[in-house]
């Protein structure tokens, strides 16, 4: 009897938390289907990770093997090396004309960290924050794991699935909102705000007392215009980047927030007793990814190649509901004439066609059954050889 009852007191030690029961990162179990098809012999094209199949610069390779050379790799200041703060606070002058302070700036775990620490400063436990679907999904299981509640608003394709500040403020009137998250370029549309479409929608939530995060982290993929950074909008933005993407540096786990100076502070406290501070070793790269330009921008033009194959290639494949997209790696598809489940459809695609591509459900719960999100990352070969397959299999 003693022995049972100490079996099930353990066990409710061992209970998870409720803030921990958040749902998958659903392009996670894609990958994982995709590796089984893999180590049984199949060669799947993989379209469902918004990961770049390129290398880091190899200026910020060199640098890290310079630093593993050359020096010990100790802790940095919390808020980051002082003078990777510098060169991005150049990066803001340089590419948007904007003045920064490298005060403002903070390194982060990647954009990931990034949000973490966002949340923890600018929101309490019951906040209502918005987020536009379709979106980034972990927007809204990270904000569920604080204790916000992440508030959905429907975007369409009527406003190029773009937040406007009449929508935000009508989800605020019918509850105060305490914050609204938005991306441009988008995860999963690809699409972008103007530079009078984000001034009206910070200008209303400034107005309204909404505290505006940006996430810019696909700046530097852009196709249609120029992006244009909140930073240079205002000041009390807090703007969210990273070197994932357009410096092809996802598992270095870098990035970084331009942050309103009333919360540098508070921030850097967070990052103290959080992390410490980011991986010094990756803030070596991150630093000399800078003086690799122009092969990015190589590669940038690759993903372009890329783009104008599926927009071509999709519709005669069958798939033709989709926006152009702006920027990004990311086509956002209508799958309706196929299907009412975007995840069971991902599914007979993986395993007919050999491609993997990500179900919509996992970015918009609402109406994602219709979509699926290919991602065009990788080669241009890839690409070419991806719509030929979804081509034989739709037929």
């Amino acid at each position: 009897m003693l022995e049972s009852t100490l079996r099930d007191r353990a066990k409710a030690l061992l209970t998870p938390s409720a803030r921990s029961d958040v749902p998958p990162f659903m392009v996670m179990d894609v990958m994982a289907a995709a590796a089984r098809i893999e180590a049984a012999g199949g060669h799947v094209i993989h379209m469902e990770v918004g990961q770049p199949a390129a290398p880091a610069p190899r200026t910020a390779i060199a640098a890290a093997h310079a630093a593993l050379d050359e020096a010990r790799i100790d802790y940095t200041s919390a808020l980051g090396m002082p003078t990777l703060r510098a060169r991005i606070a150049r990066h803001y002058r340089d590419t948007y004309g904007c003045a920064v302070e490298p005060d403002r700036i903070v390194i982060t775990t990647g954009s990931s960290g990034g949000f973490i620490l966002a949340f923890l400063s600018m929101f309490e436990p019951g906040d209502r924050v918005a987020v536009t679907v379709p979106g980034y999904p972990p927007y809204r299981h990270i904000l569920t794991a604080l204790g916000c509640e992440p508030v959905l608003i429907e975007t369409s394709s009527a406003t190029r699935h773009a937040l406007t500040g009449e929508a935000l403020l009508a989800a605020h009137r019918k509850a105060p909102l305490k914050g609204v998250l938005v991306g441009s370029p988008a995860n999963p549309t690809g699409t972008m705000m103007s530079r009078e479409a984000l001034t009206d929608l910070i200008n209303a939530a400034e107005g309204a007392g909404i505290r505006f995060i940006s996430d810019e982290i696909y700046h530097g993929l852009d196709y249609a215009f120029p992006a244009v950074t909140a930073a240079e909008l205002s000041p009390q933005a807090l703007v969210i980047n990273s070197f994932s993407k357009y410096f092809c540096m996802t598992g270095w786990r870098v990035g970084w927030m331009v942050v309103p100076e009333s919360l540098v502070r508070p921030i850097e406290r967070l990052q103290q007793n959080l992390s410490i501070s980011v991986p010094t070793l990756s803030q070596i790269a991150a630093e000399a990814a800078f003086e690799g330009r122009e092969e990015m921008e190589a590669i940038k033009r690759g993903y372009q190649e890329n783009r104008r194959i599926l927009i071509e290639g999709l519709p005669k494949a069958g798939l033709t509901k989709f926006l152009p997209a702006d920027g990004a790696f990311y086509l956002y598809v209508d799958v309706s004439d196929f299907t009412s489940d975007s995840f069971e459809f991902a599914g007979r695609m993986l395993e007919k066609a050999h491609v993997a591509a990500t179900p919509g459900v996992d970015f918009d719960p609402i109406h994602g059954r219709s979509f699926i999100r290919f991602s065009y990352a990788r080669s241009v070969d890839e690409m070419r050889e991806a719509v030929t397959r979804i081509a034989r299999w739709l037929r």
